[in-house]
């Protein structure tokens, strides 16, 4: 599929996070399959990131897009009673705003908290799960130290007002793949036909494979709060975060 295309559309969304709206033609709409586009900016949900909702305007209609699904192609998926787009409508689409902004600024926030407790504890991800402005995050921690929620907090907001910046590039599989802790999680999730690689880099804390979206500095974050450490197996602890502006 590539980076910037998946089945016959190109995706807006990873080469700018920041695009909201932008015209577009449908190309297949179906109410069981759903709705293809031959340009989108609606993120398709993976990696732990949920997918955008948004809006399909045409012709003075209005189809609300709820969800996605990915097959050969991108496939939007409308709100239940909306109506679609017939084949060849030139459409515009909207993202909805505040839910992605949130997403970003979550996703680019578990990428702090990652690259702090690689650092700091030598732990790698075992799971994870976000919604806006909310996550959780499972490491391969089996001891921590009495203060270490505290510390954590400290740790990871003393990066986010660091203010690093966040850079992305897309490598060839080979090229990525030869950069040091690359993989953050214990098992390599990177598809094995995958031949270019999008590279996330939080200059300074962070350099690991990542398809989602993000801020462009870490500033953009917000203050994030450590809301609970759980212990969820003999070497797991799971790390609950928000956050809180």
């Amino acid at each position: 599929m590539g980076v910037s295309q998946h089945g016959r559309t190109h995706r807006l969304d990873l080469a700018d996070p920041t695009l909201r709206e932008w015209e577009c033609t449908v190309l297949s709409a179906d109410p069981e399959q759903g709705i293809v586009l031959d340009r989108s900016a609606f993120y398709p949900g993976g990696g732990g990131q949920p997918p955008d909702h948004g809006v399909l305007l045409w012709q003075g209609v209005q189809t609300r897009i709820v969800g996605t699904r990915k097959g050969d192609d991108l496939y939007l998926i409308p709100a239940e009673g909306d109506p679609l787009p017939p084949v060849g409508t030139a459409v515009t689409g909207a993202l909805a705003d505040e839910r992605r902004t949130l997403l970003m600024r979550t996703h680019s926030g578990l990428h702090v908290l990652c690259g702090v407790v690689f650092r700091d504890f030598g732990a790698l991800v075992t799971g994870g799960n976000m919604e806006a402005g909310e996550a959780r995050m499972d490491f391969n921690l089996p001891e921590v130290p009495s203060d270490f929620k505290a510390r954590l907090e400290e740790l990871v907001n003393s990066e986010v007002t660091a203010d690093r910046a966040v850079a992305v590039k897309v490598l060839p599989r080979d090229e990525a793949l030869a950069l040091p802790d690359i993989i953050r999680t214990q098992s390599n999730l990177i598809p094995a036909d995958e031949q270019e690689i999008r590279i996330v880099d939080i200059v300074g804390l962070d350099v690991q494979a990542d398809g989602g979206t993000h801020v462009a500095s870490t500033a953009q974050i917000g203050k994030i709060q450590v809301v609970k450490v759980e212990s969820k197996g003999r070497a797991n602890r799971r790390v609950r975060v928000r956050l809180v502006n």
